[in-house]
């Protein structure tokens, strides 16, 4: 503050009343001024937001009244990409959530054959069971695949309790469940149920 007051208080500092001459000799009258009171306003904008109408320097005669803020722009989804390498890649949407596919039918499977028949998993295996598991591998893979390949995220369809995270932990548990069971069997050497 003390800085300030010297400042103001100045004797380099003159106020004068008569024209001034700028520093290229061209009158004061030529050059563009601001009023005392006039308010500039600066606005920023970020690329792919909406341009707004450009609002009139407010004067102190009128009033300020703020305006309601706009509200927040909607999140744009991420494009998804549709490359074989992106959508298989290890970190990618399709990888766990087929394998967790796959382990989920597997698992009922198991236990259904398992509850019906009698028959533990590695005798369901050796019972023929690889070729059924082959066709069921062929086609959801597909089934899971398309639907990516055309640009649909999993994010995008699902809803209250079908989430995608909901599908991504039964997958998960799914593929516990079926080792622990072949786990289990192996140990006990018979079936479980």
């Amino acid at each position: 503050m003390a800085a300030m007051q010297s400042i103001i208080s100045s004797p380099m500092i003159r106020m004068t009343t008569r024209s001034r001459v700028n520093q290229f000799t061209t009158p004061a009258v030529y050059m563009p001024s601001l009023r005392r009171n006039a308010t500039l306003r600066v606005r920023s904008m970020a690329e792919g937001e909406p341009k707004e109408q450009p609002i009139e320097p407010v004067t102190s005669a009128s009033p300020v009244t703020p305006s309601p803020p706009p509200p927040p722009p909607k999140p744009r989804a991420p494009k998804v990409s549709t490359k074989f390498s992106d959508v298989m890649a290890f970190g990618g949407p399709a990888p766990e959530r087929i394998n967790g596919r796959l382990a989920m039918i597997g698992f009922v499977a198991a236990m259904a054959v398992e509850v019906a028949r009698g028959q533990g998993v590695f005798e369901q295996i050796s019972d023929g069971g690889v070729p059924w598991f082959l066709g069921t591998s062929v086609v959801f893979t597909l089934a899971s695949l398309v639907p990516l390949f055309q640009g649909v995220s999993v994010e995008s369809k699902s809803k209250g309790l079908m989430t995608s995270d909901a599908e991504l932990w039964n997958g998960r548990l799914a593929m516990l469940g079926l080792i622990a069971l072949a786990f289990t069997e192996y140990v006990k050497g018979g079936t479980l149920v």
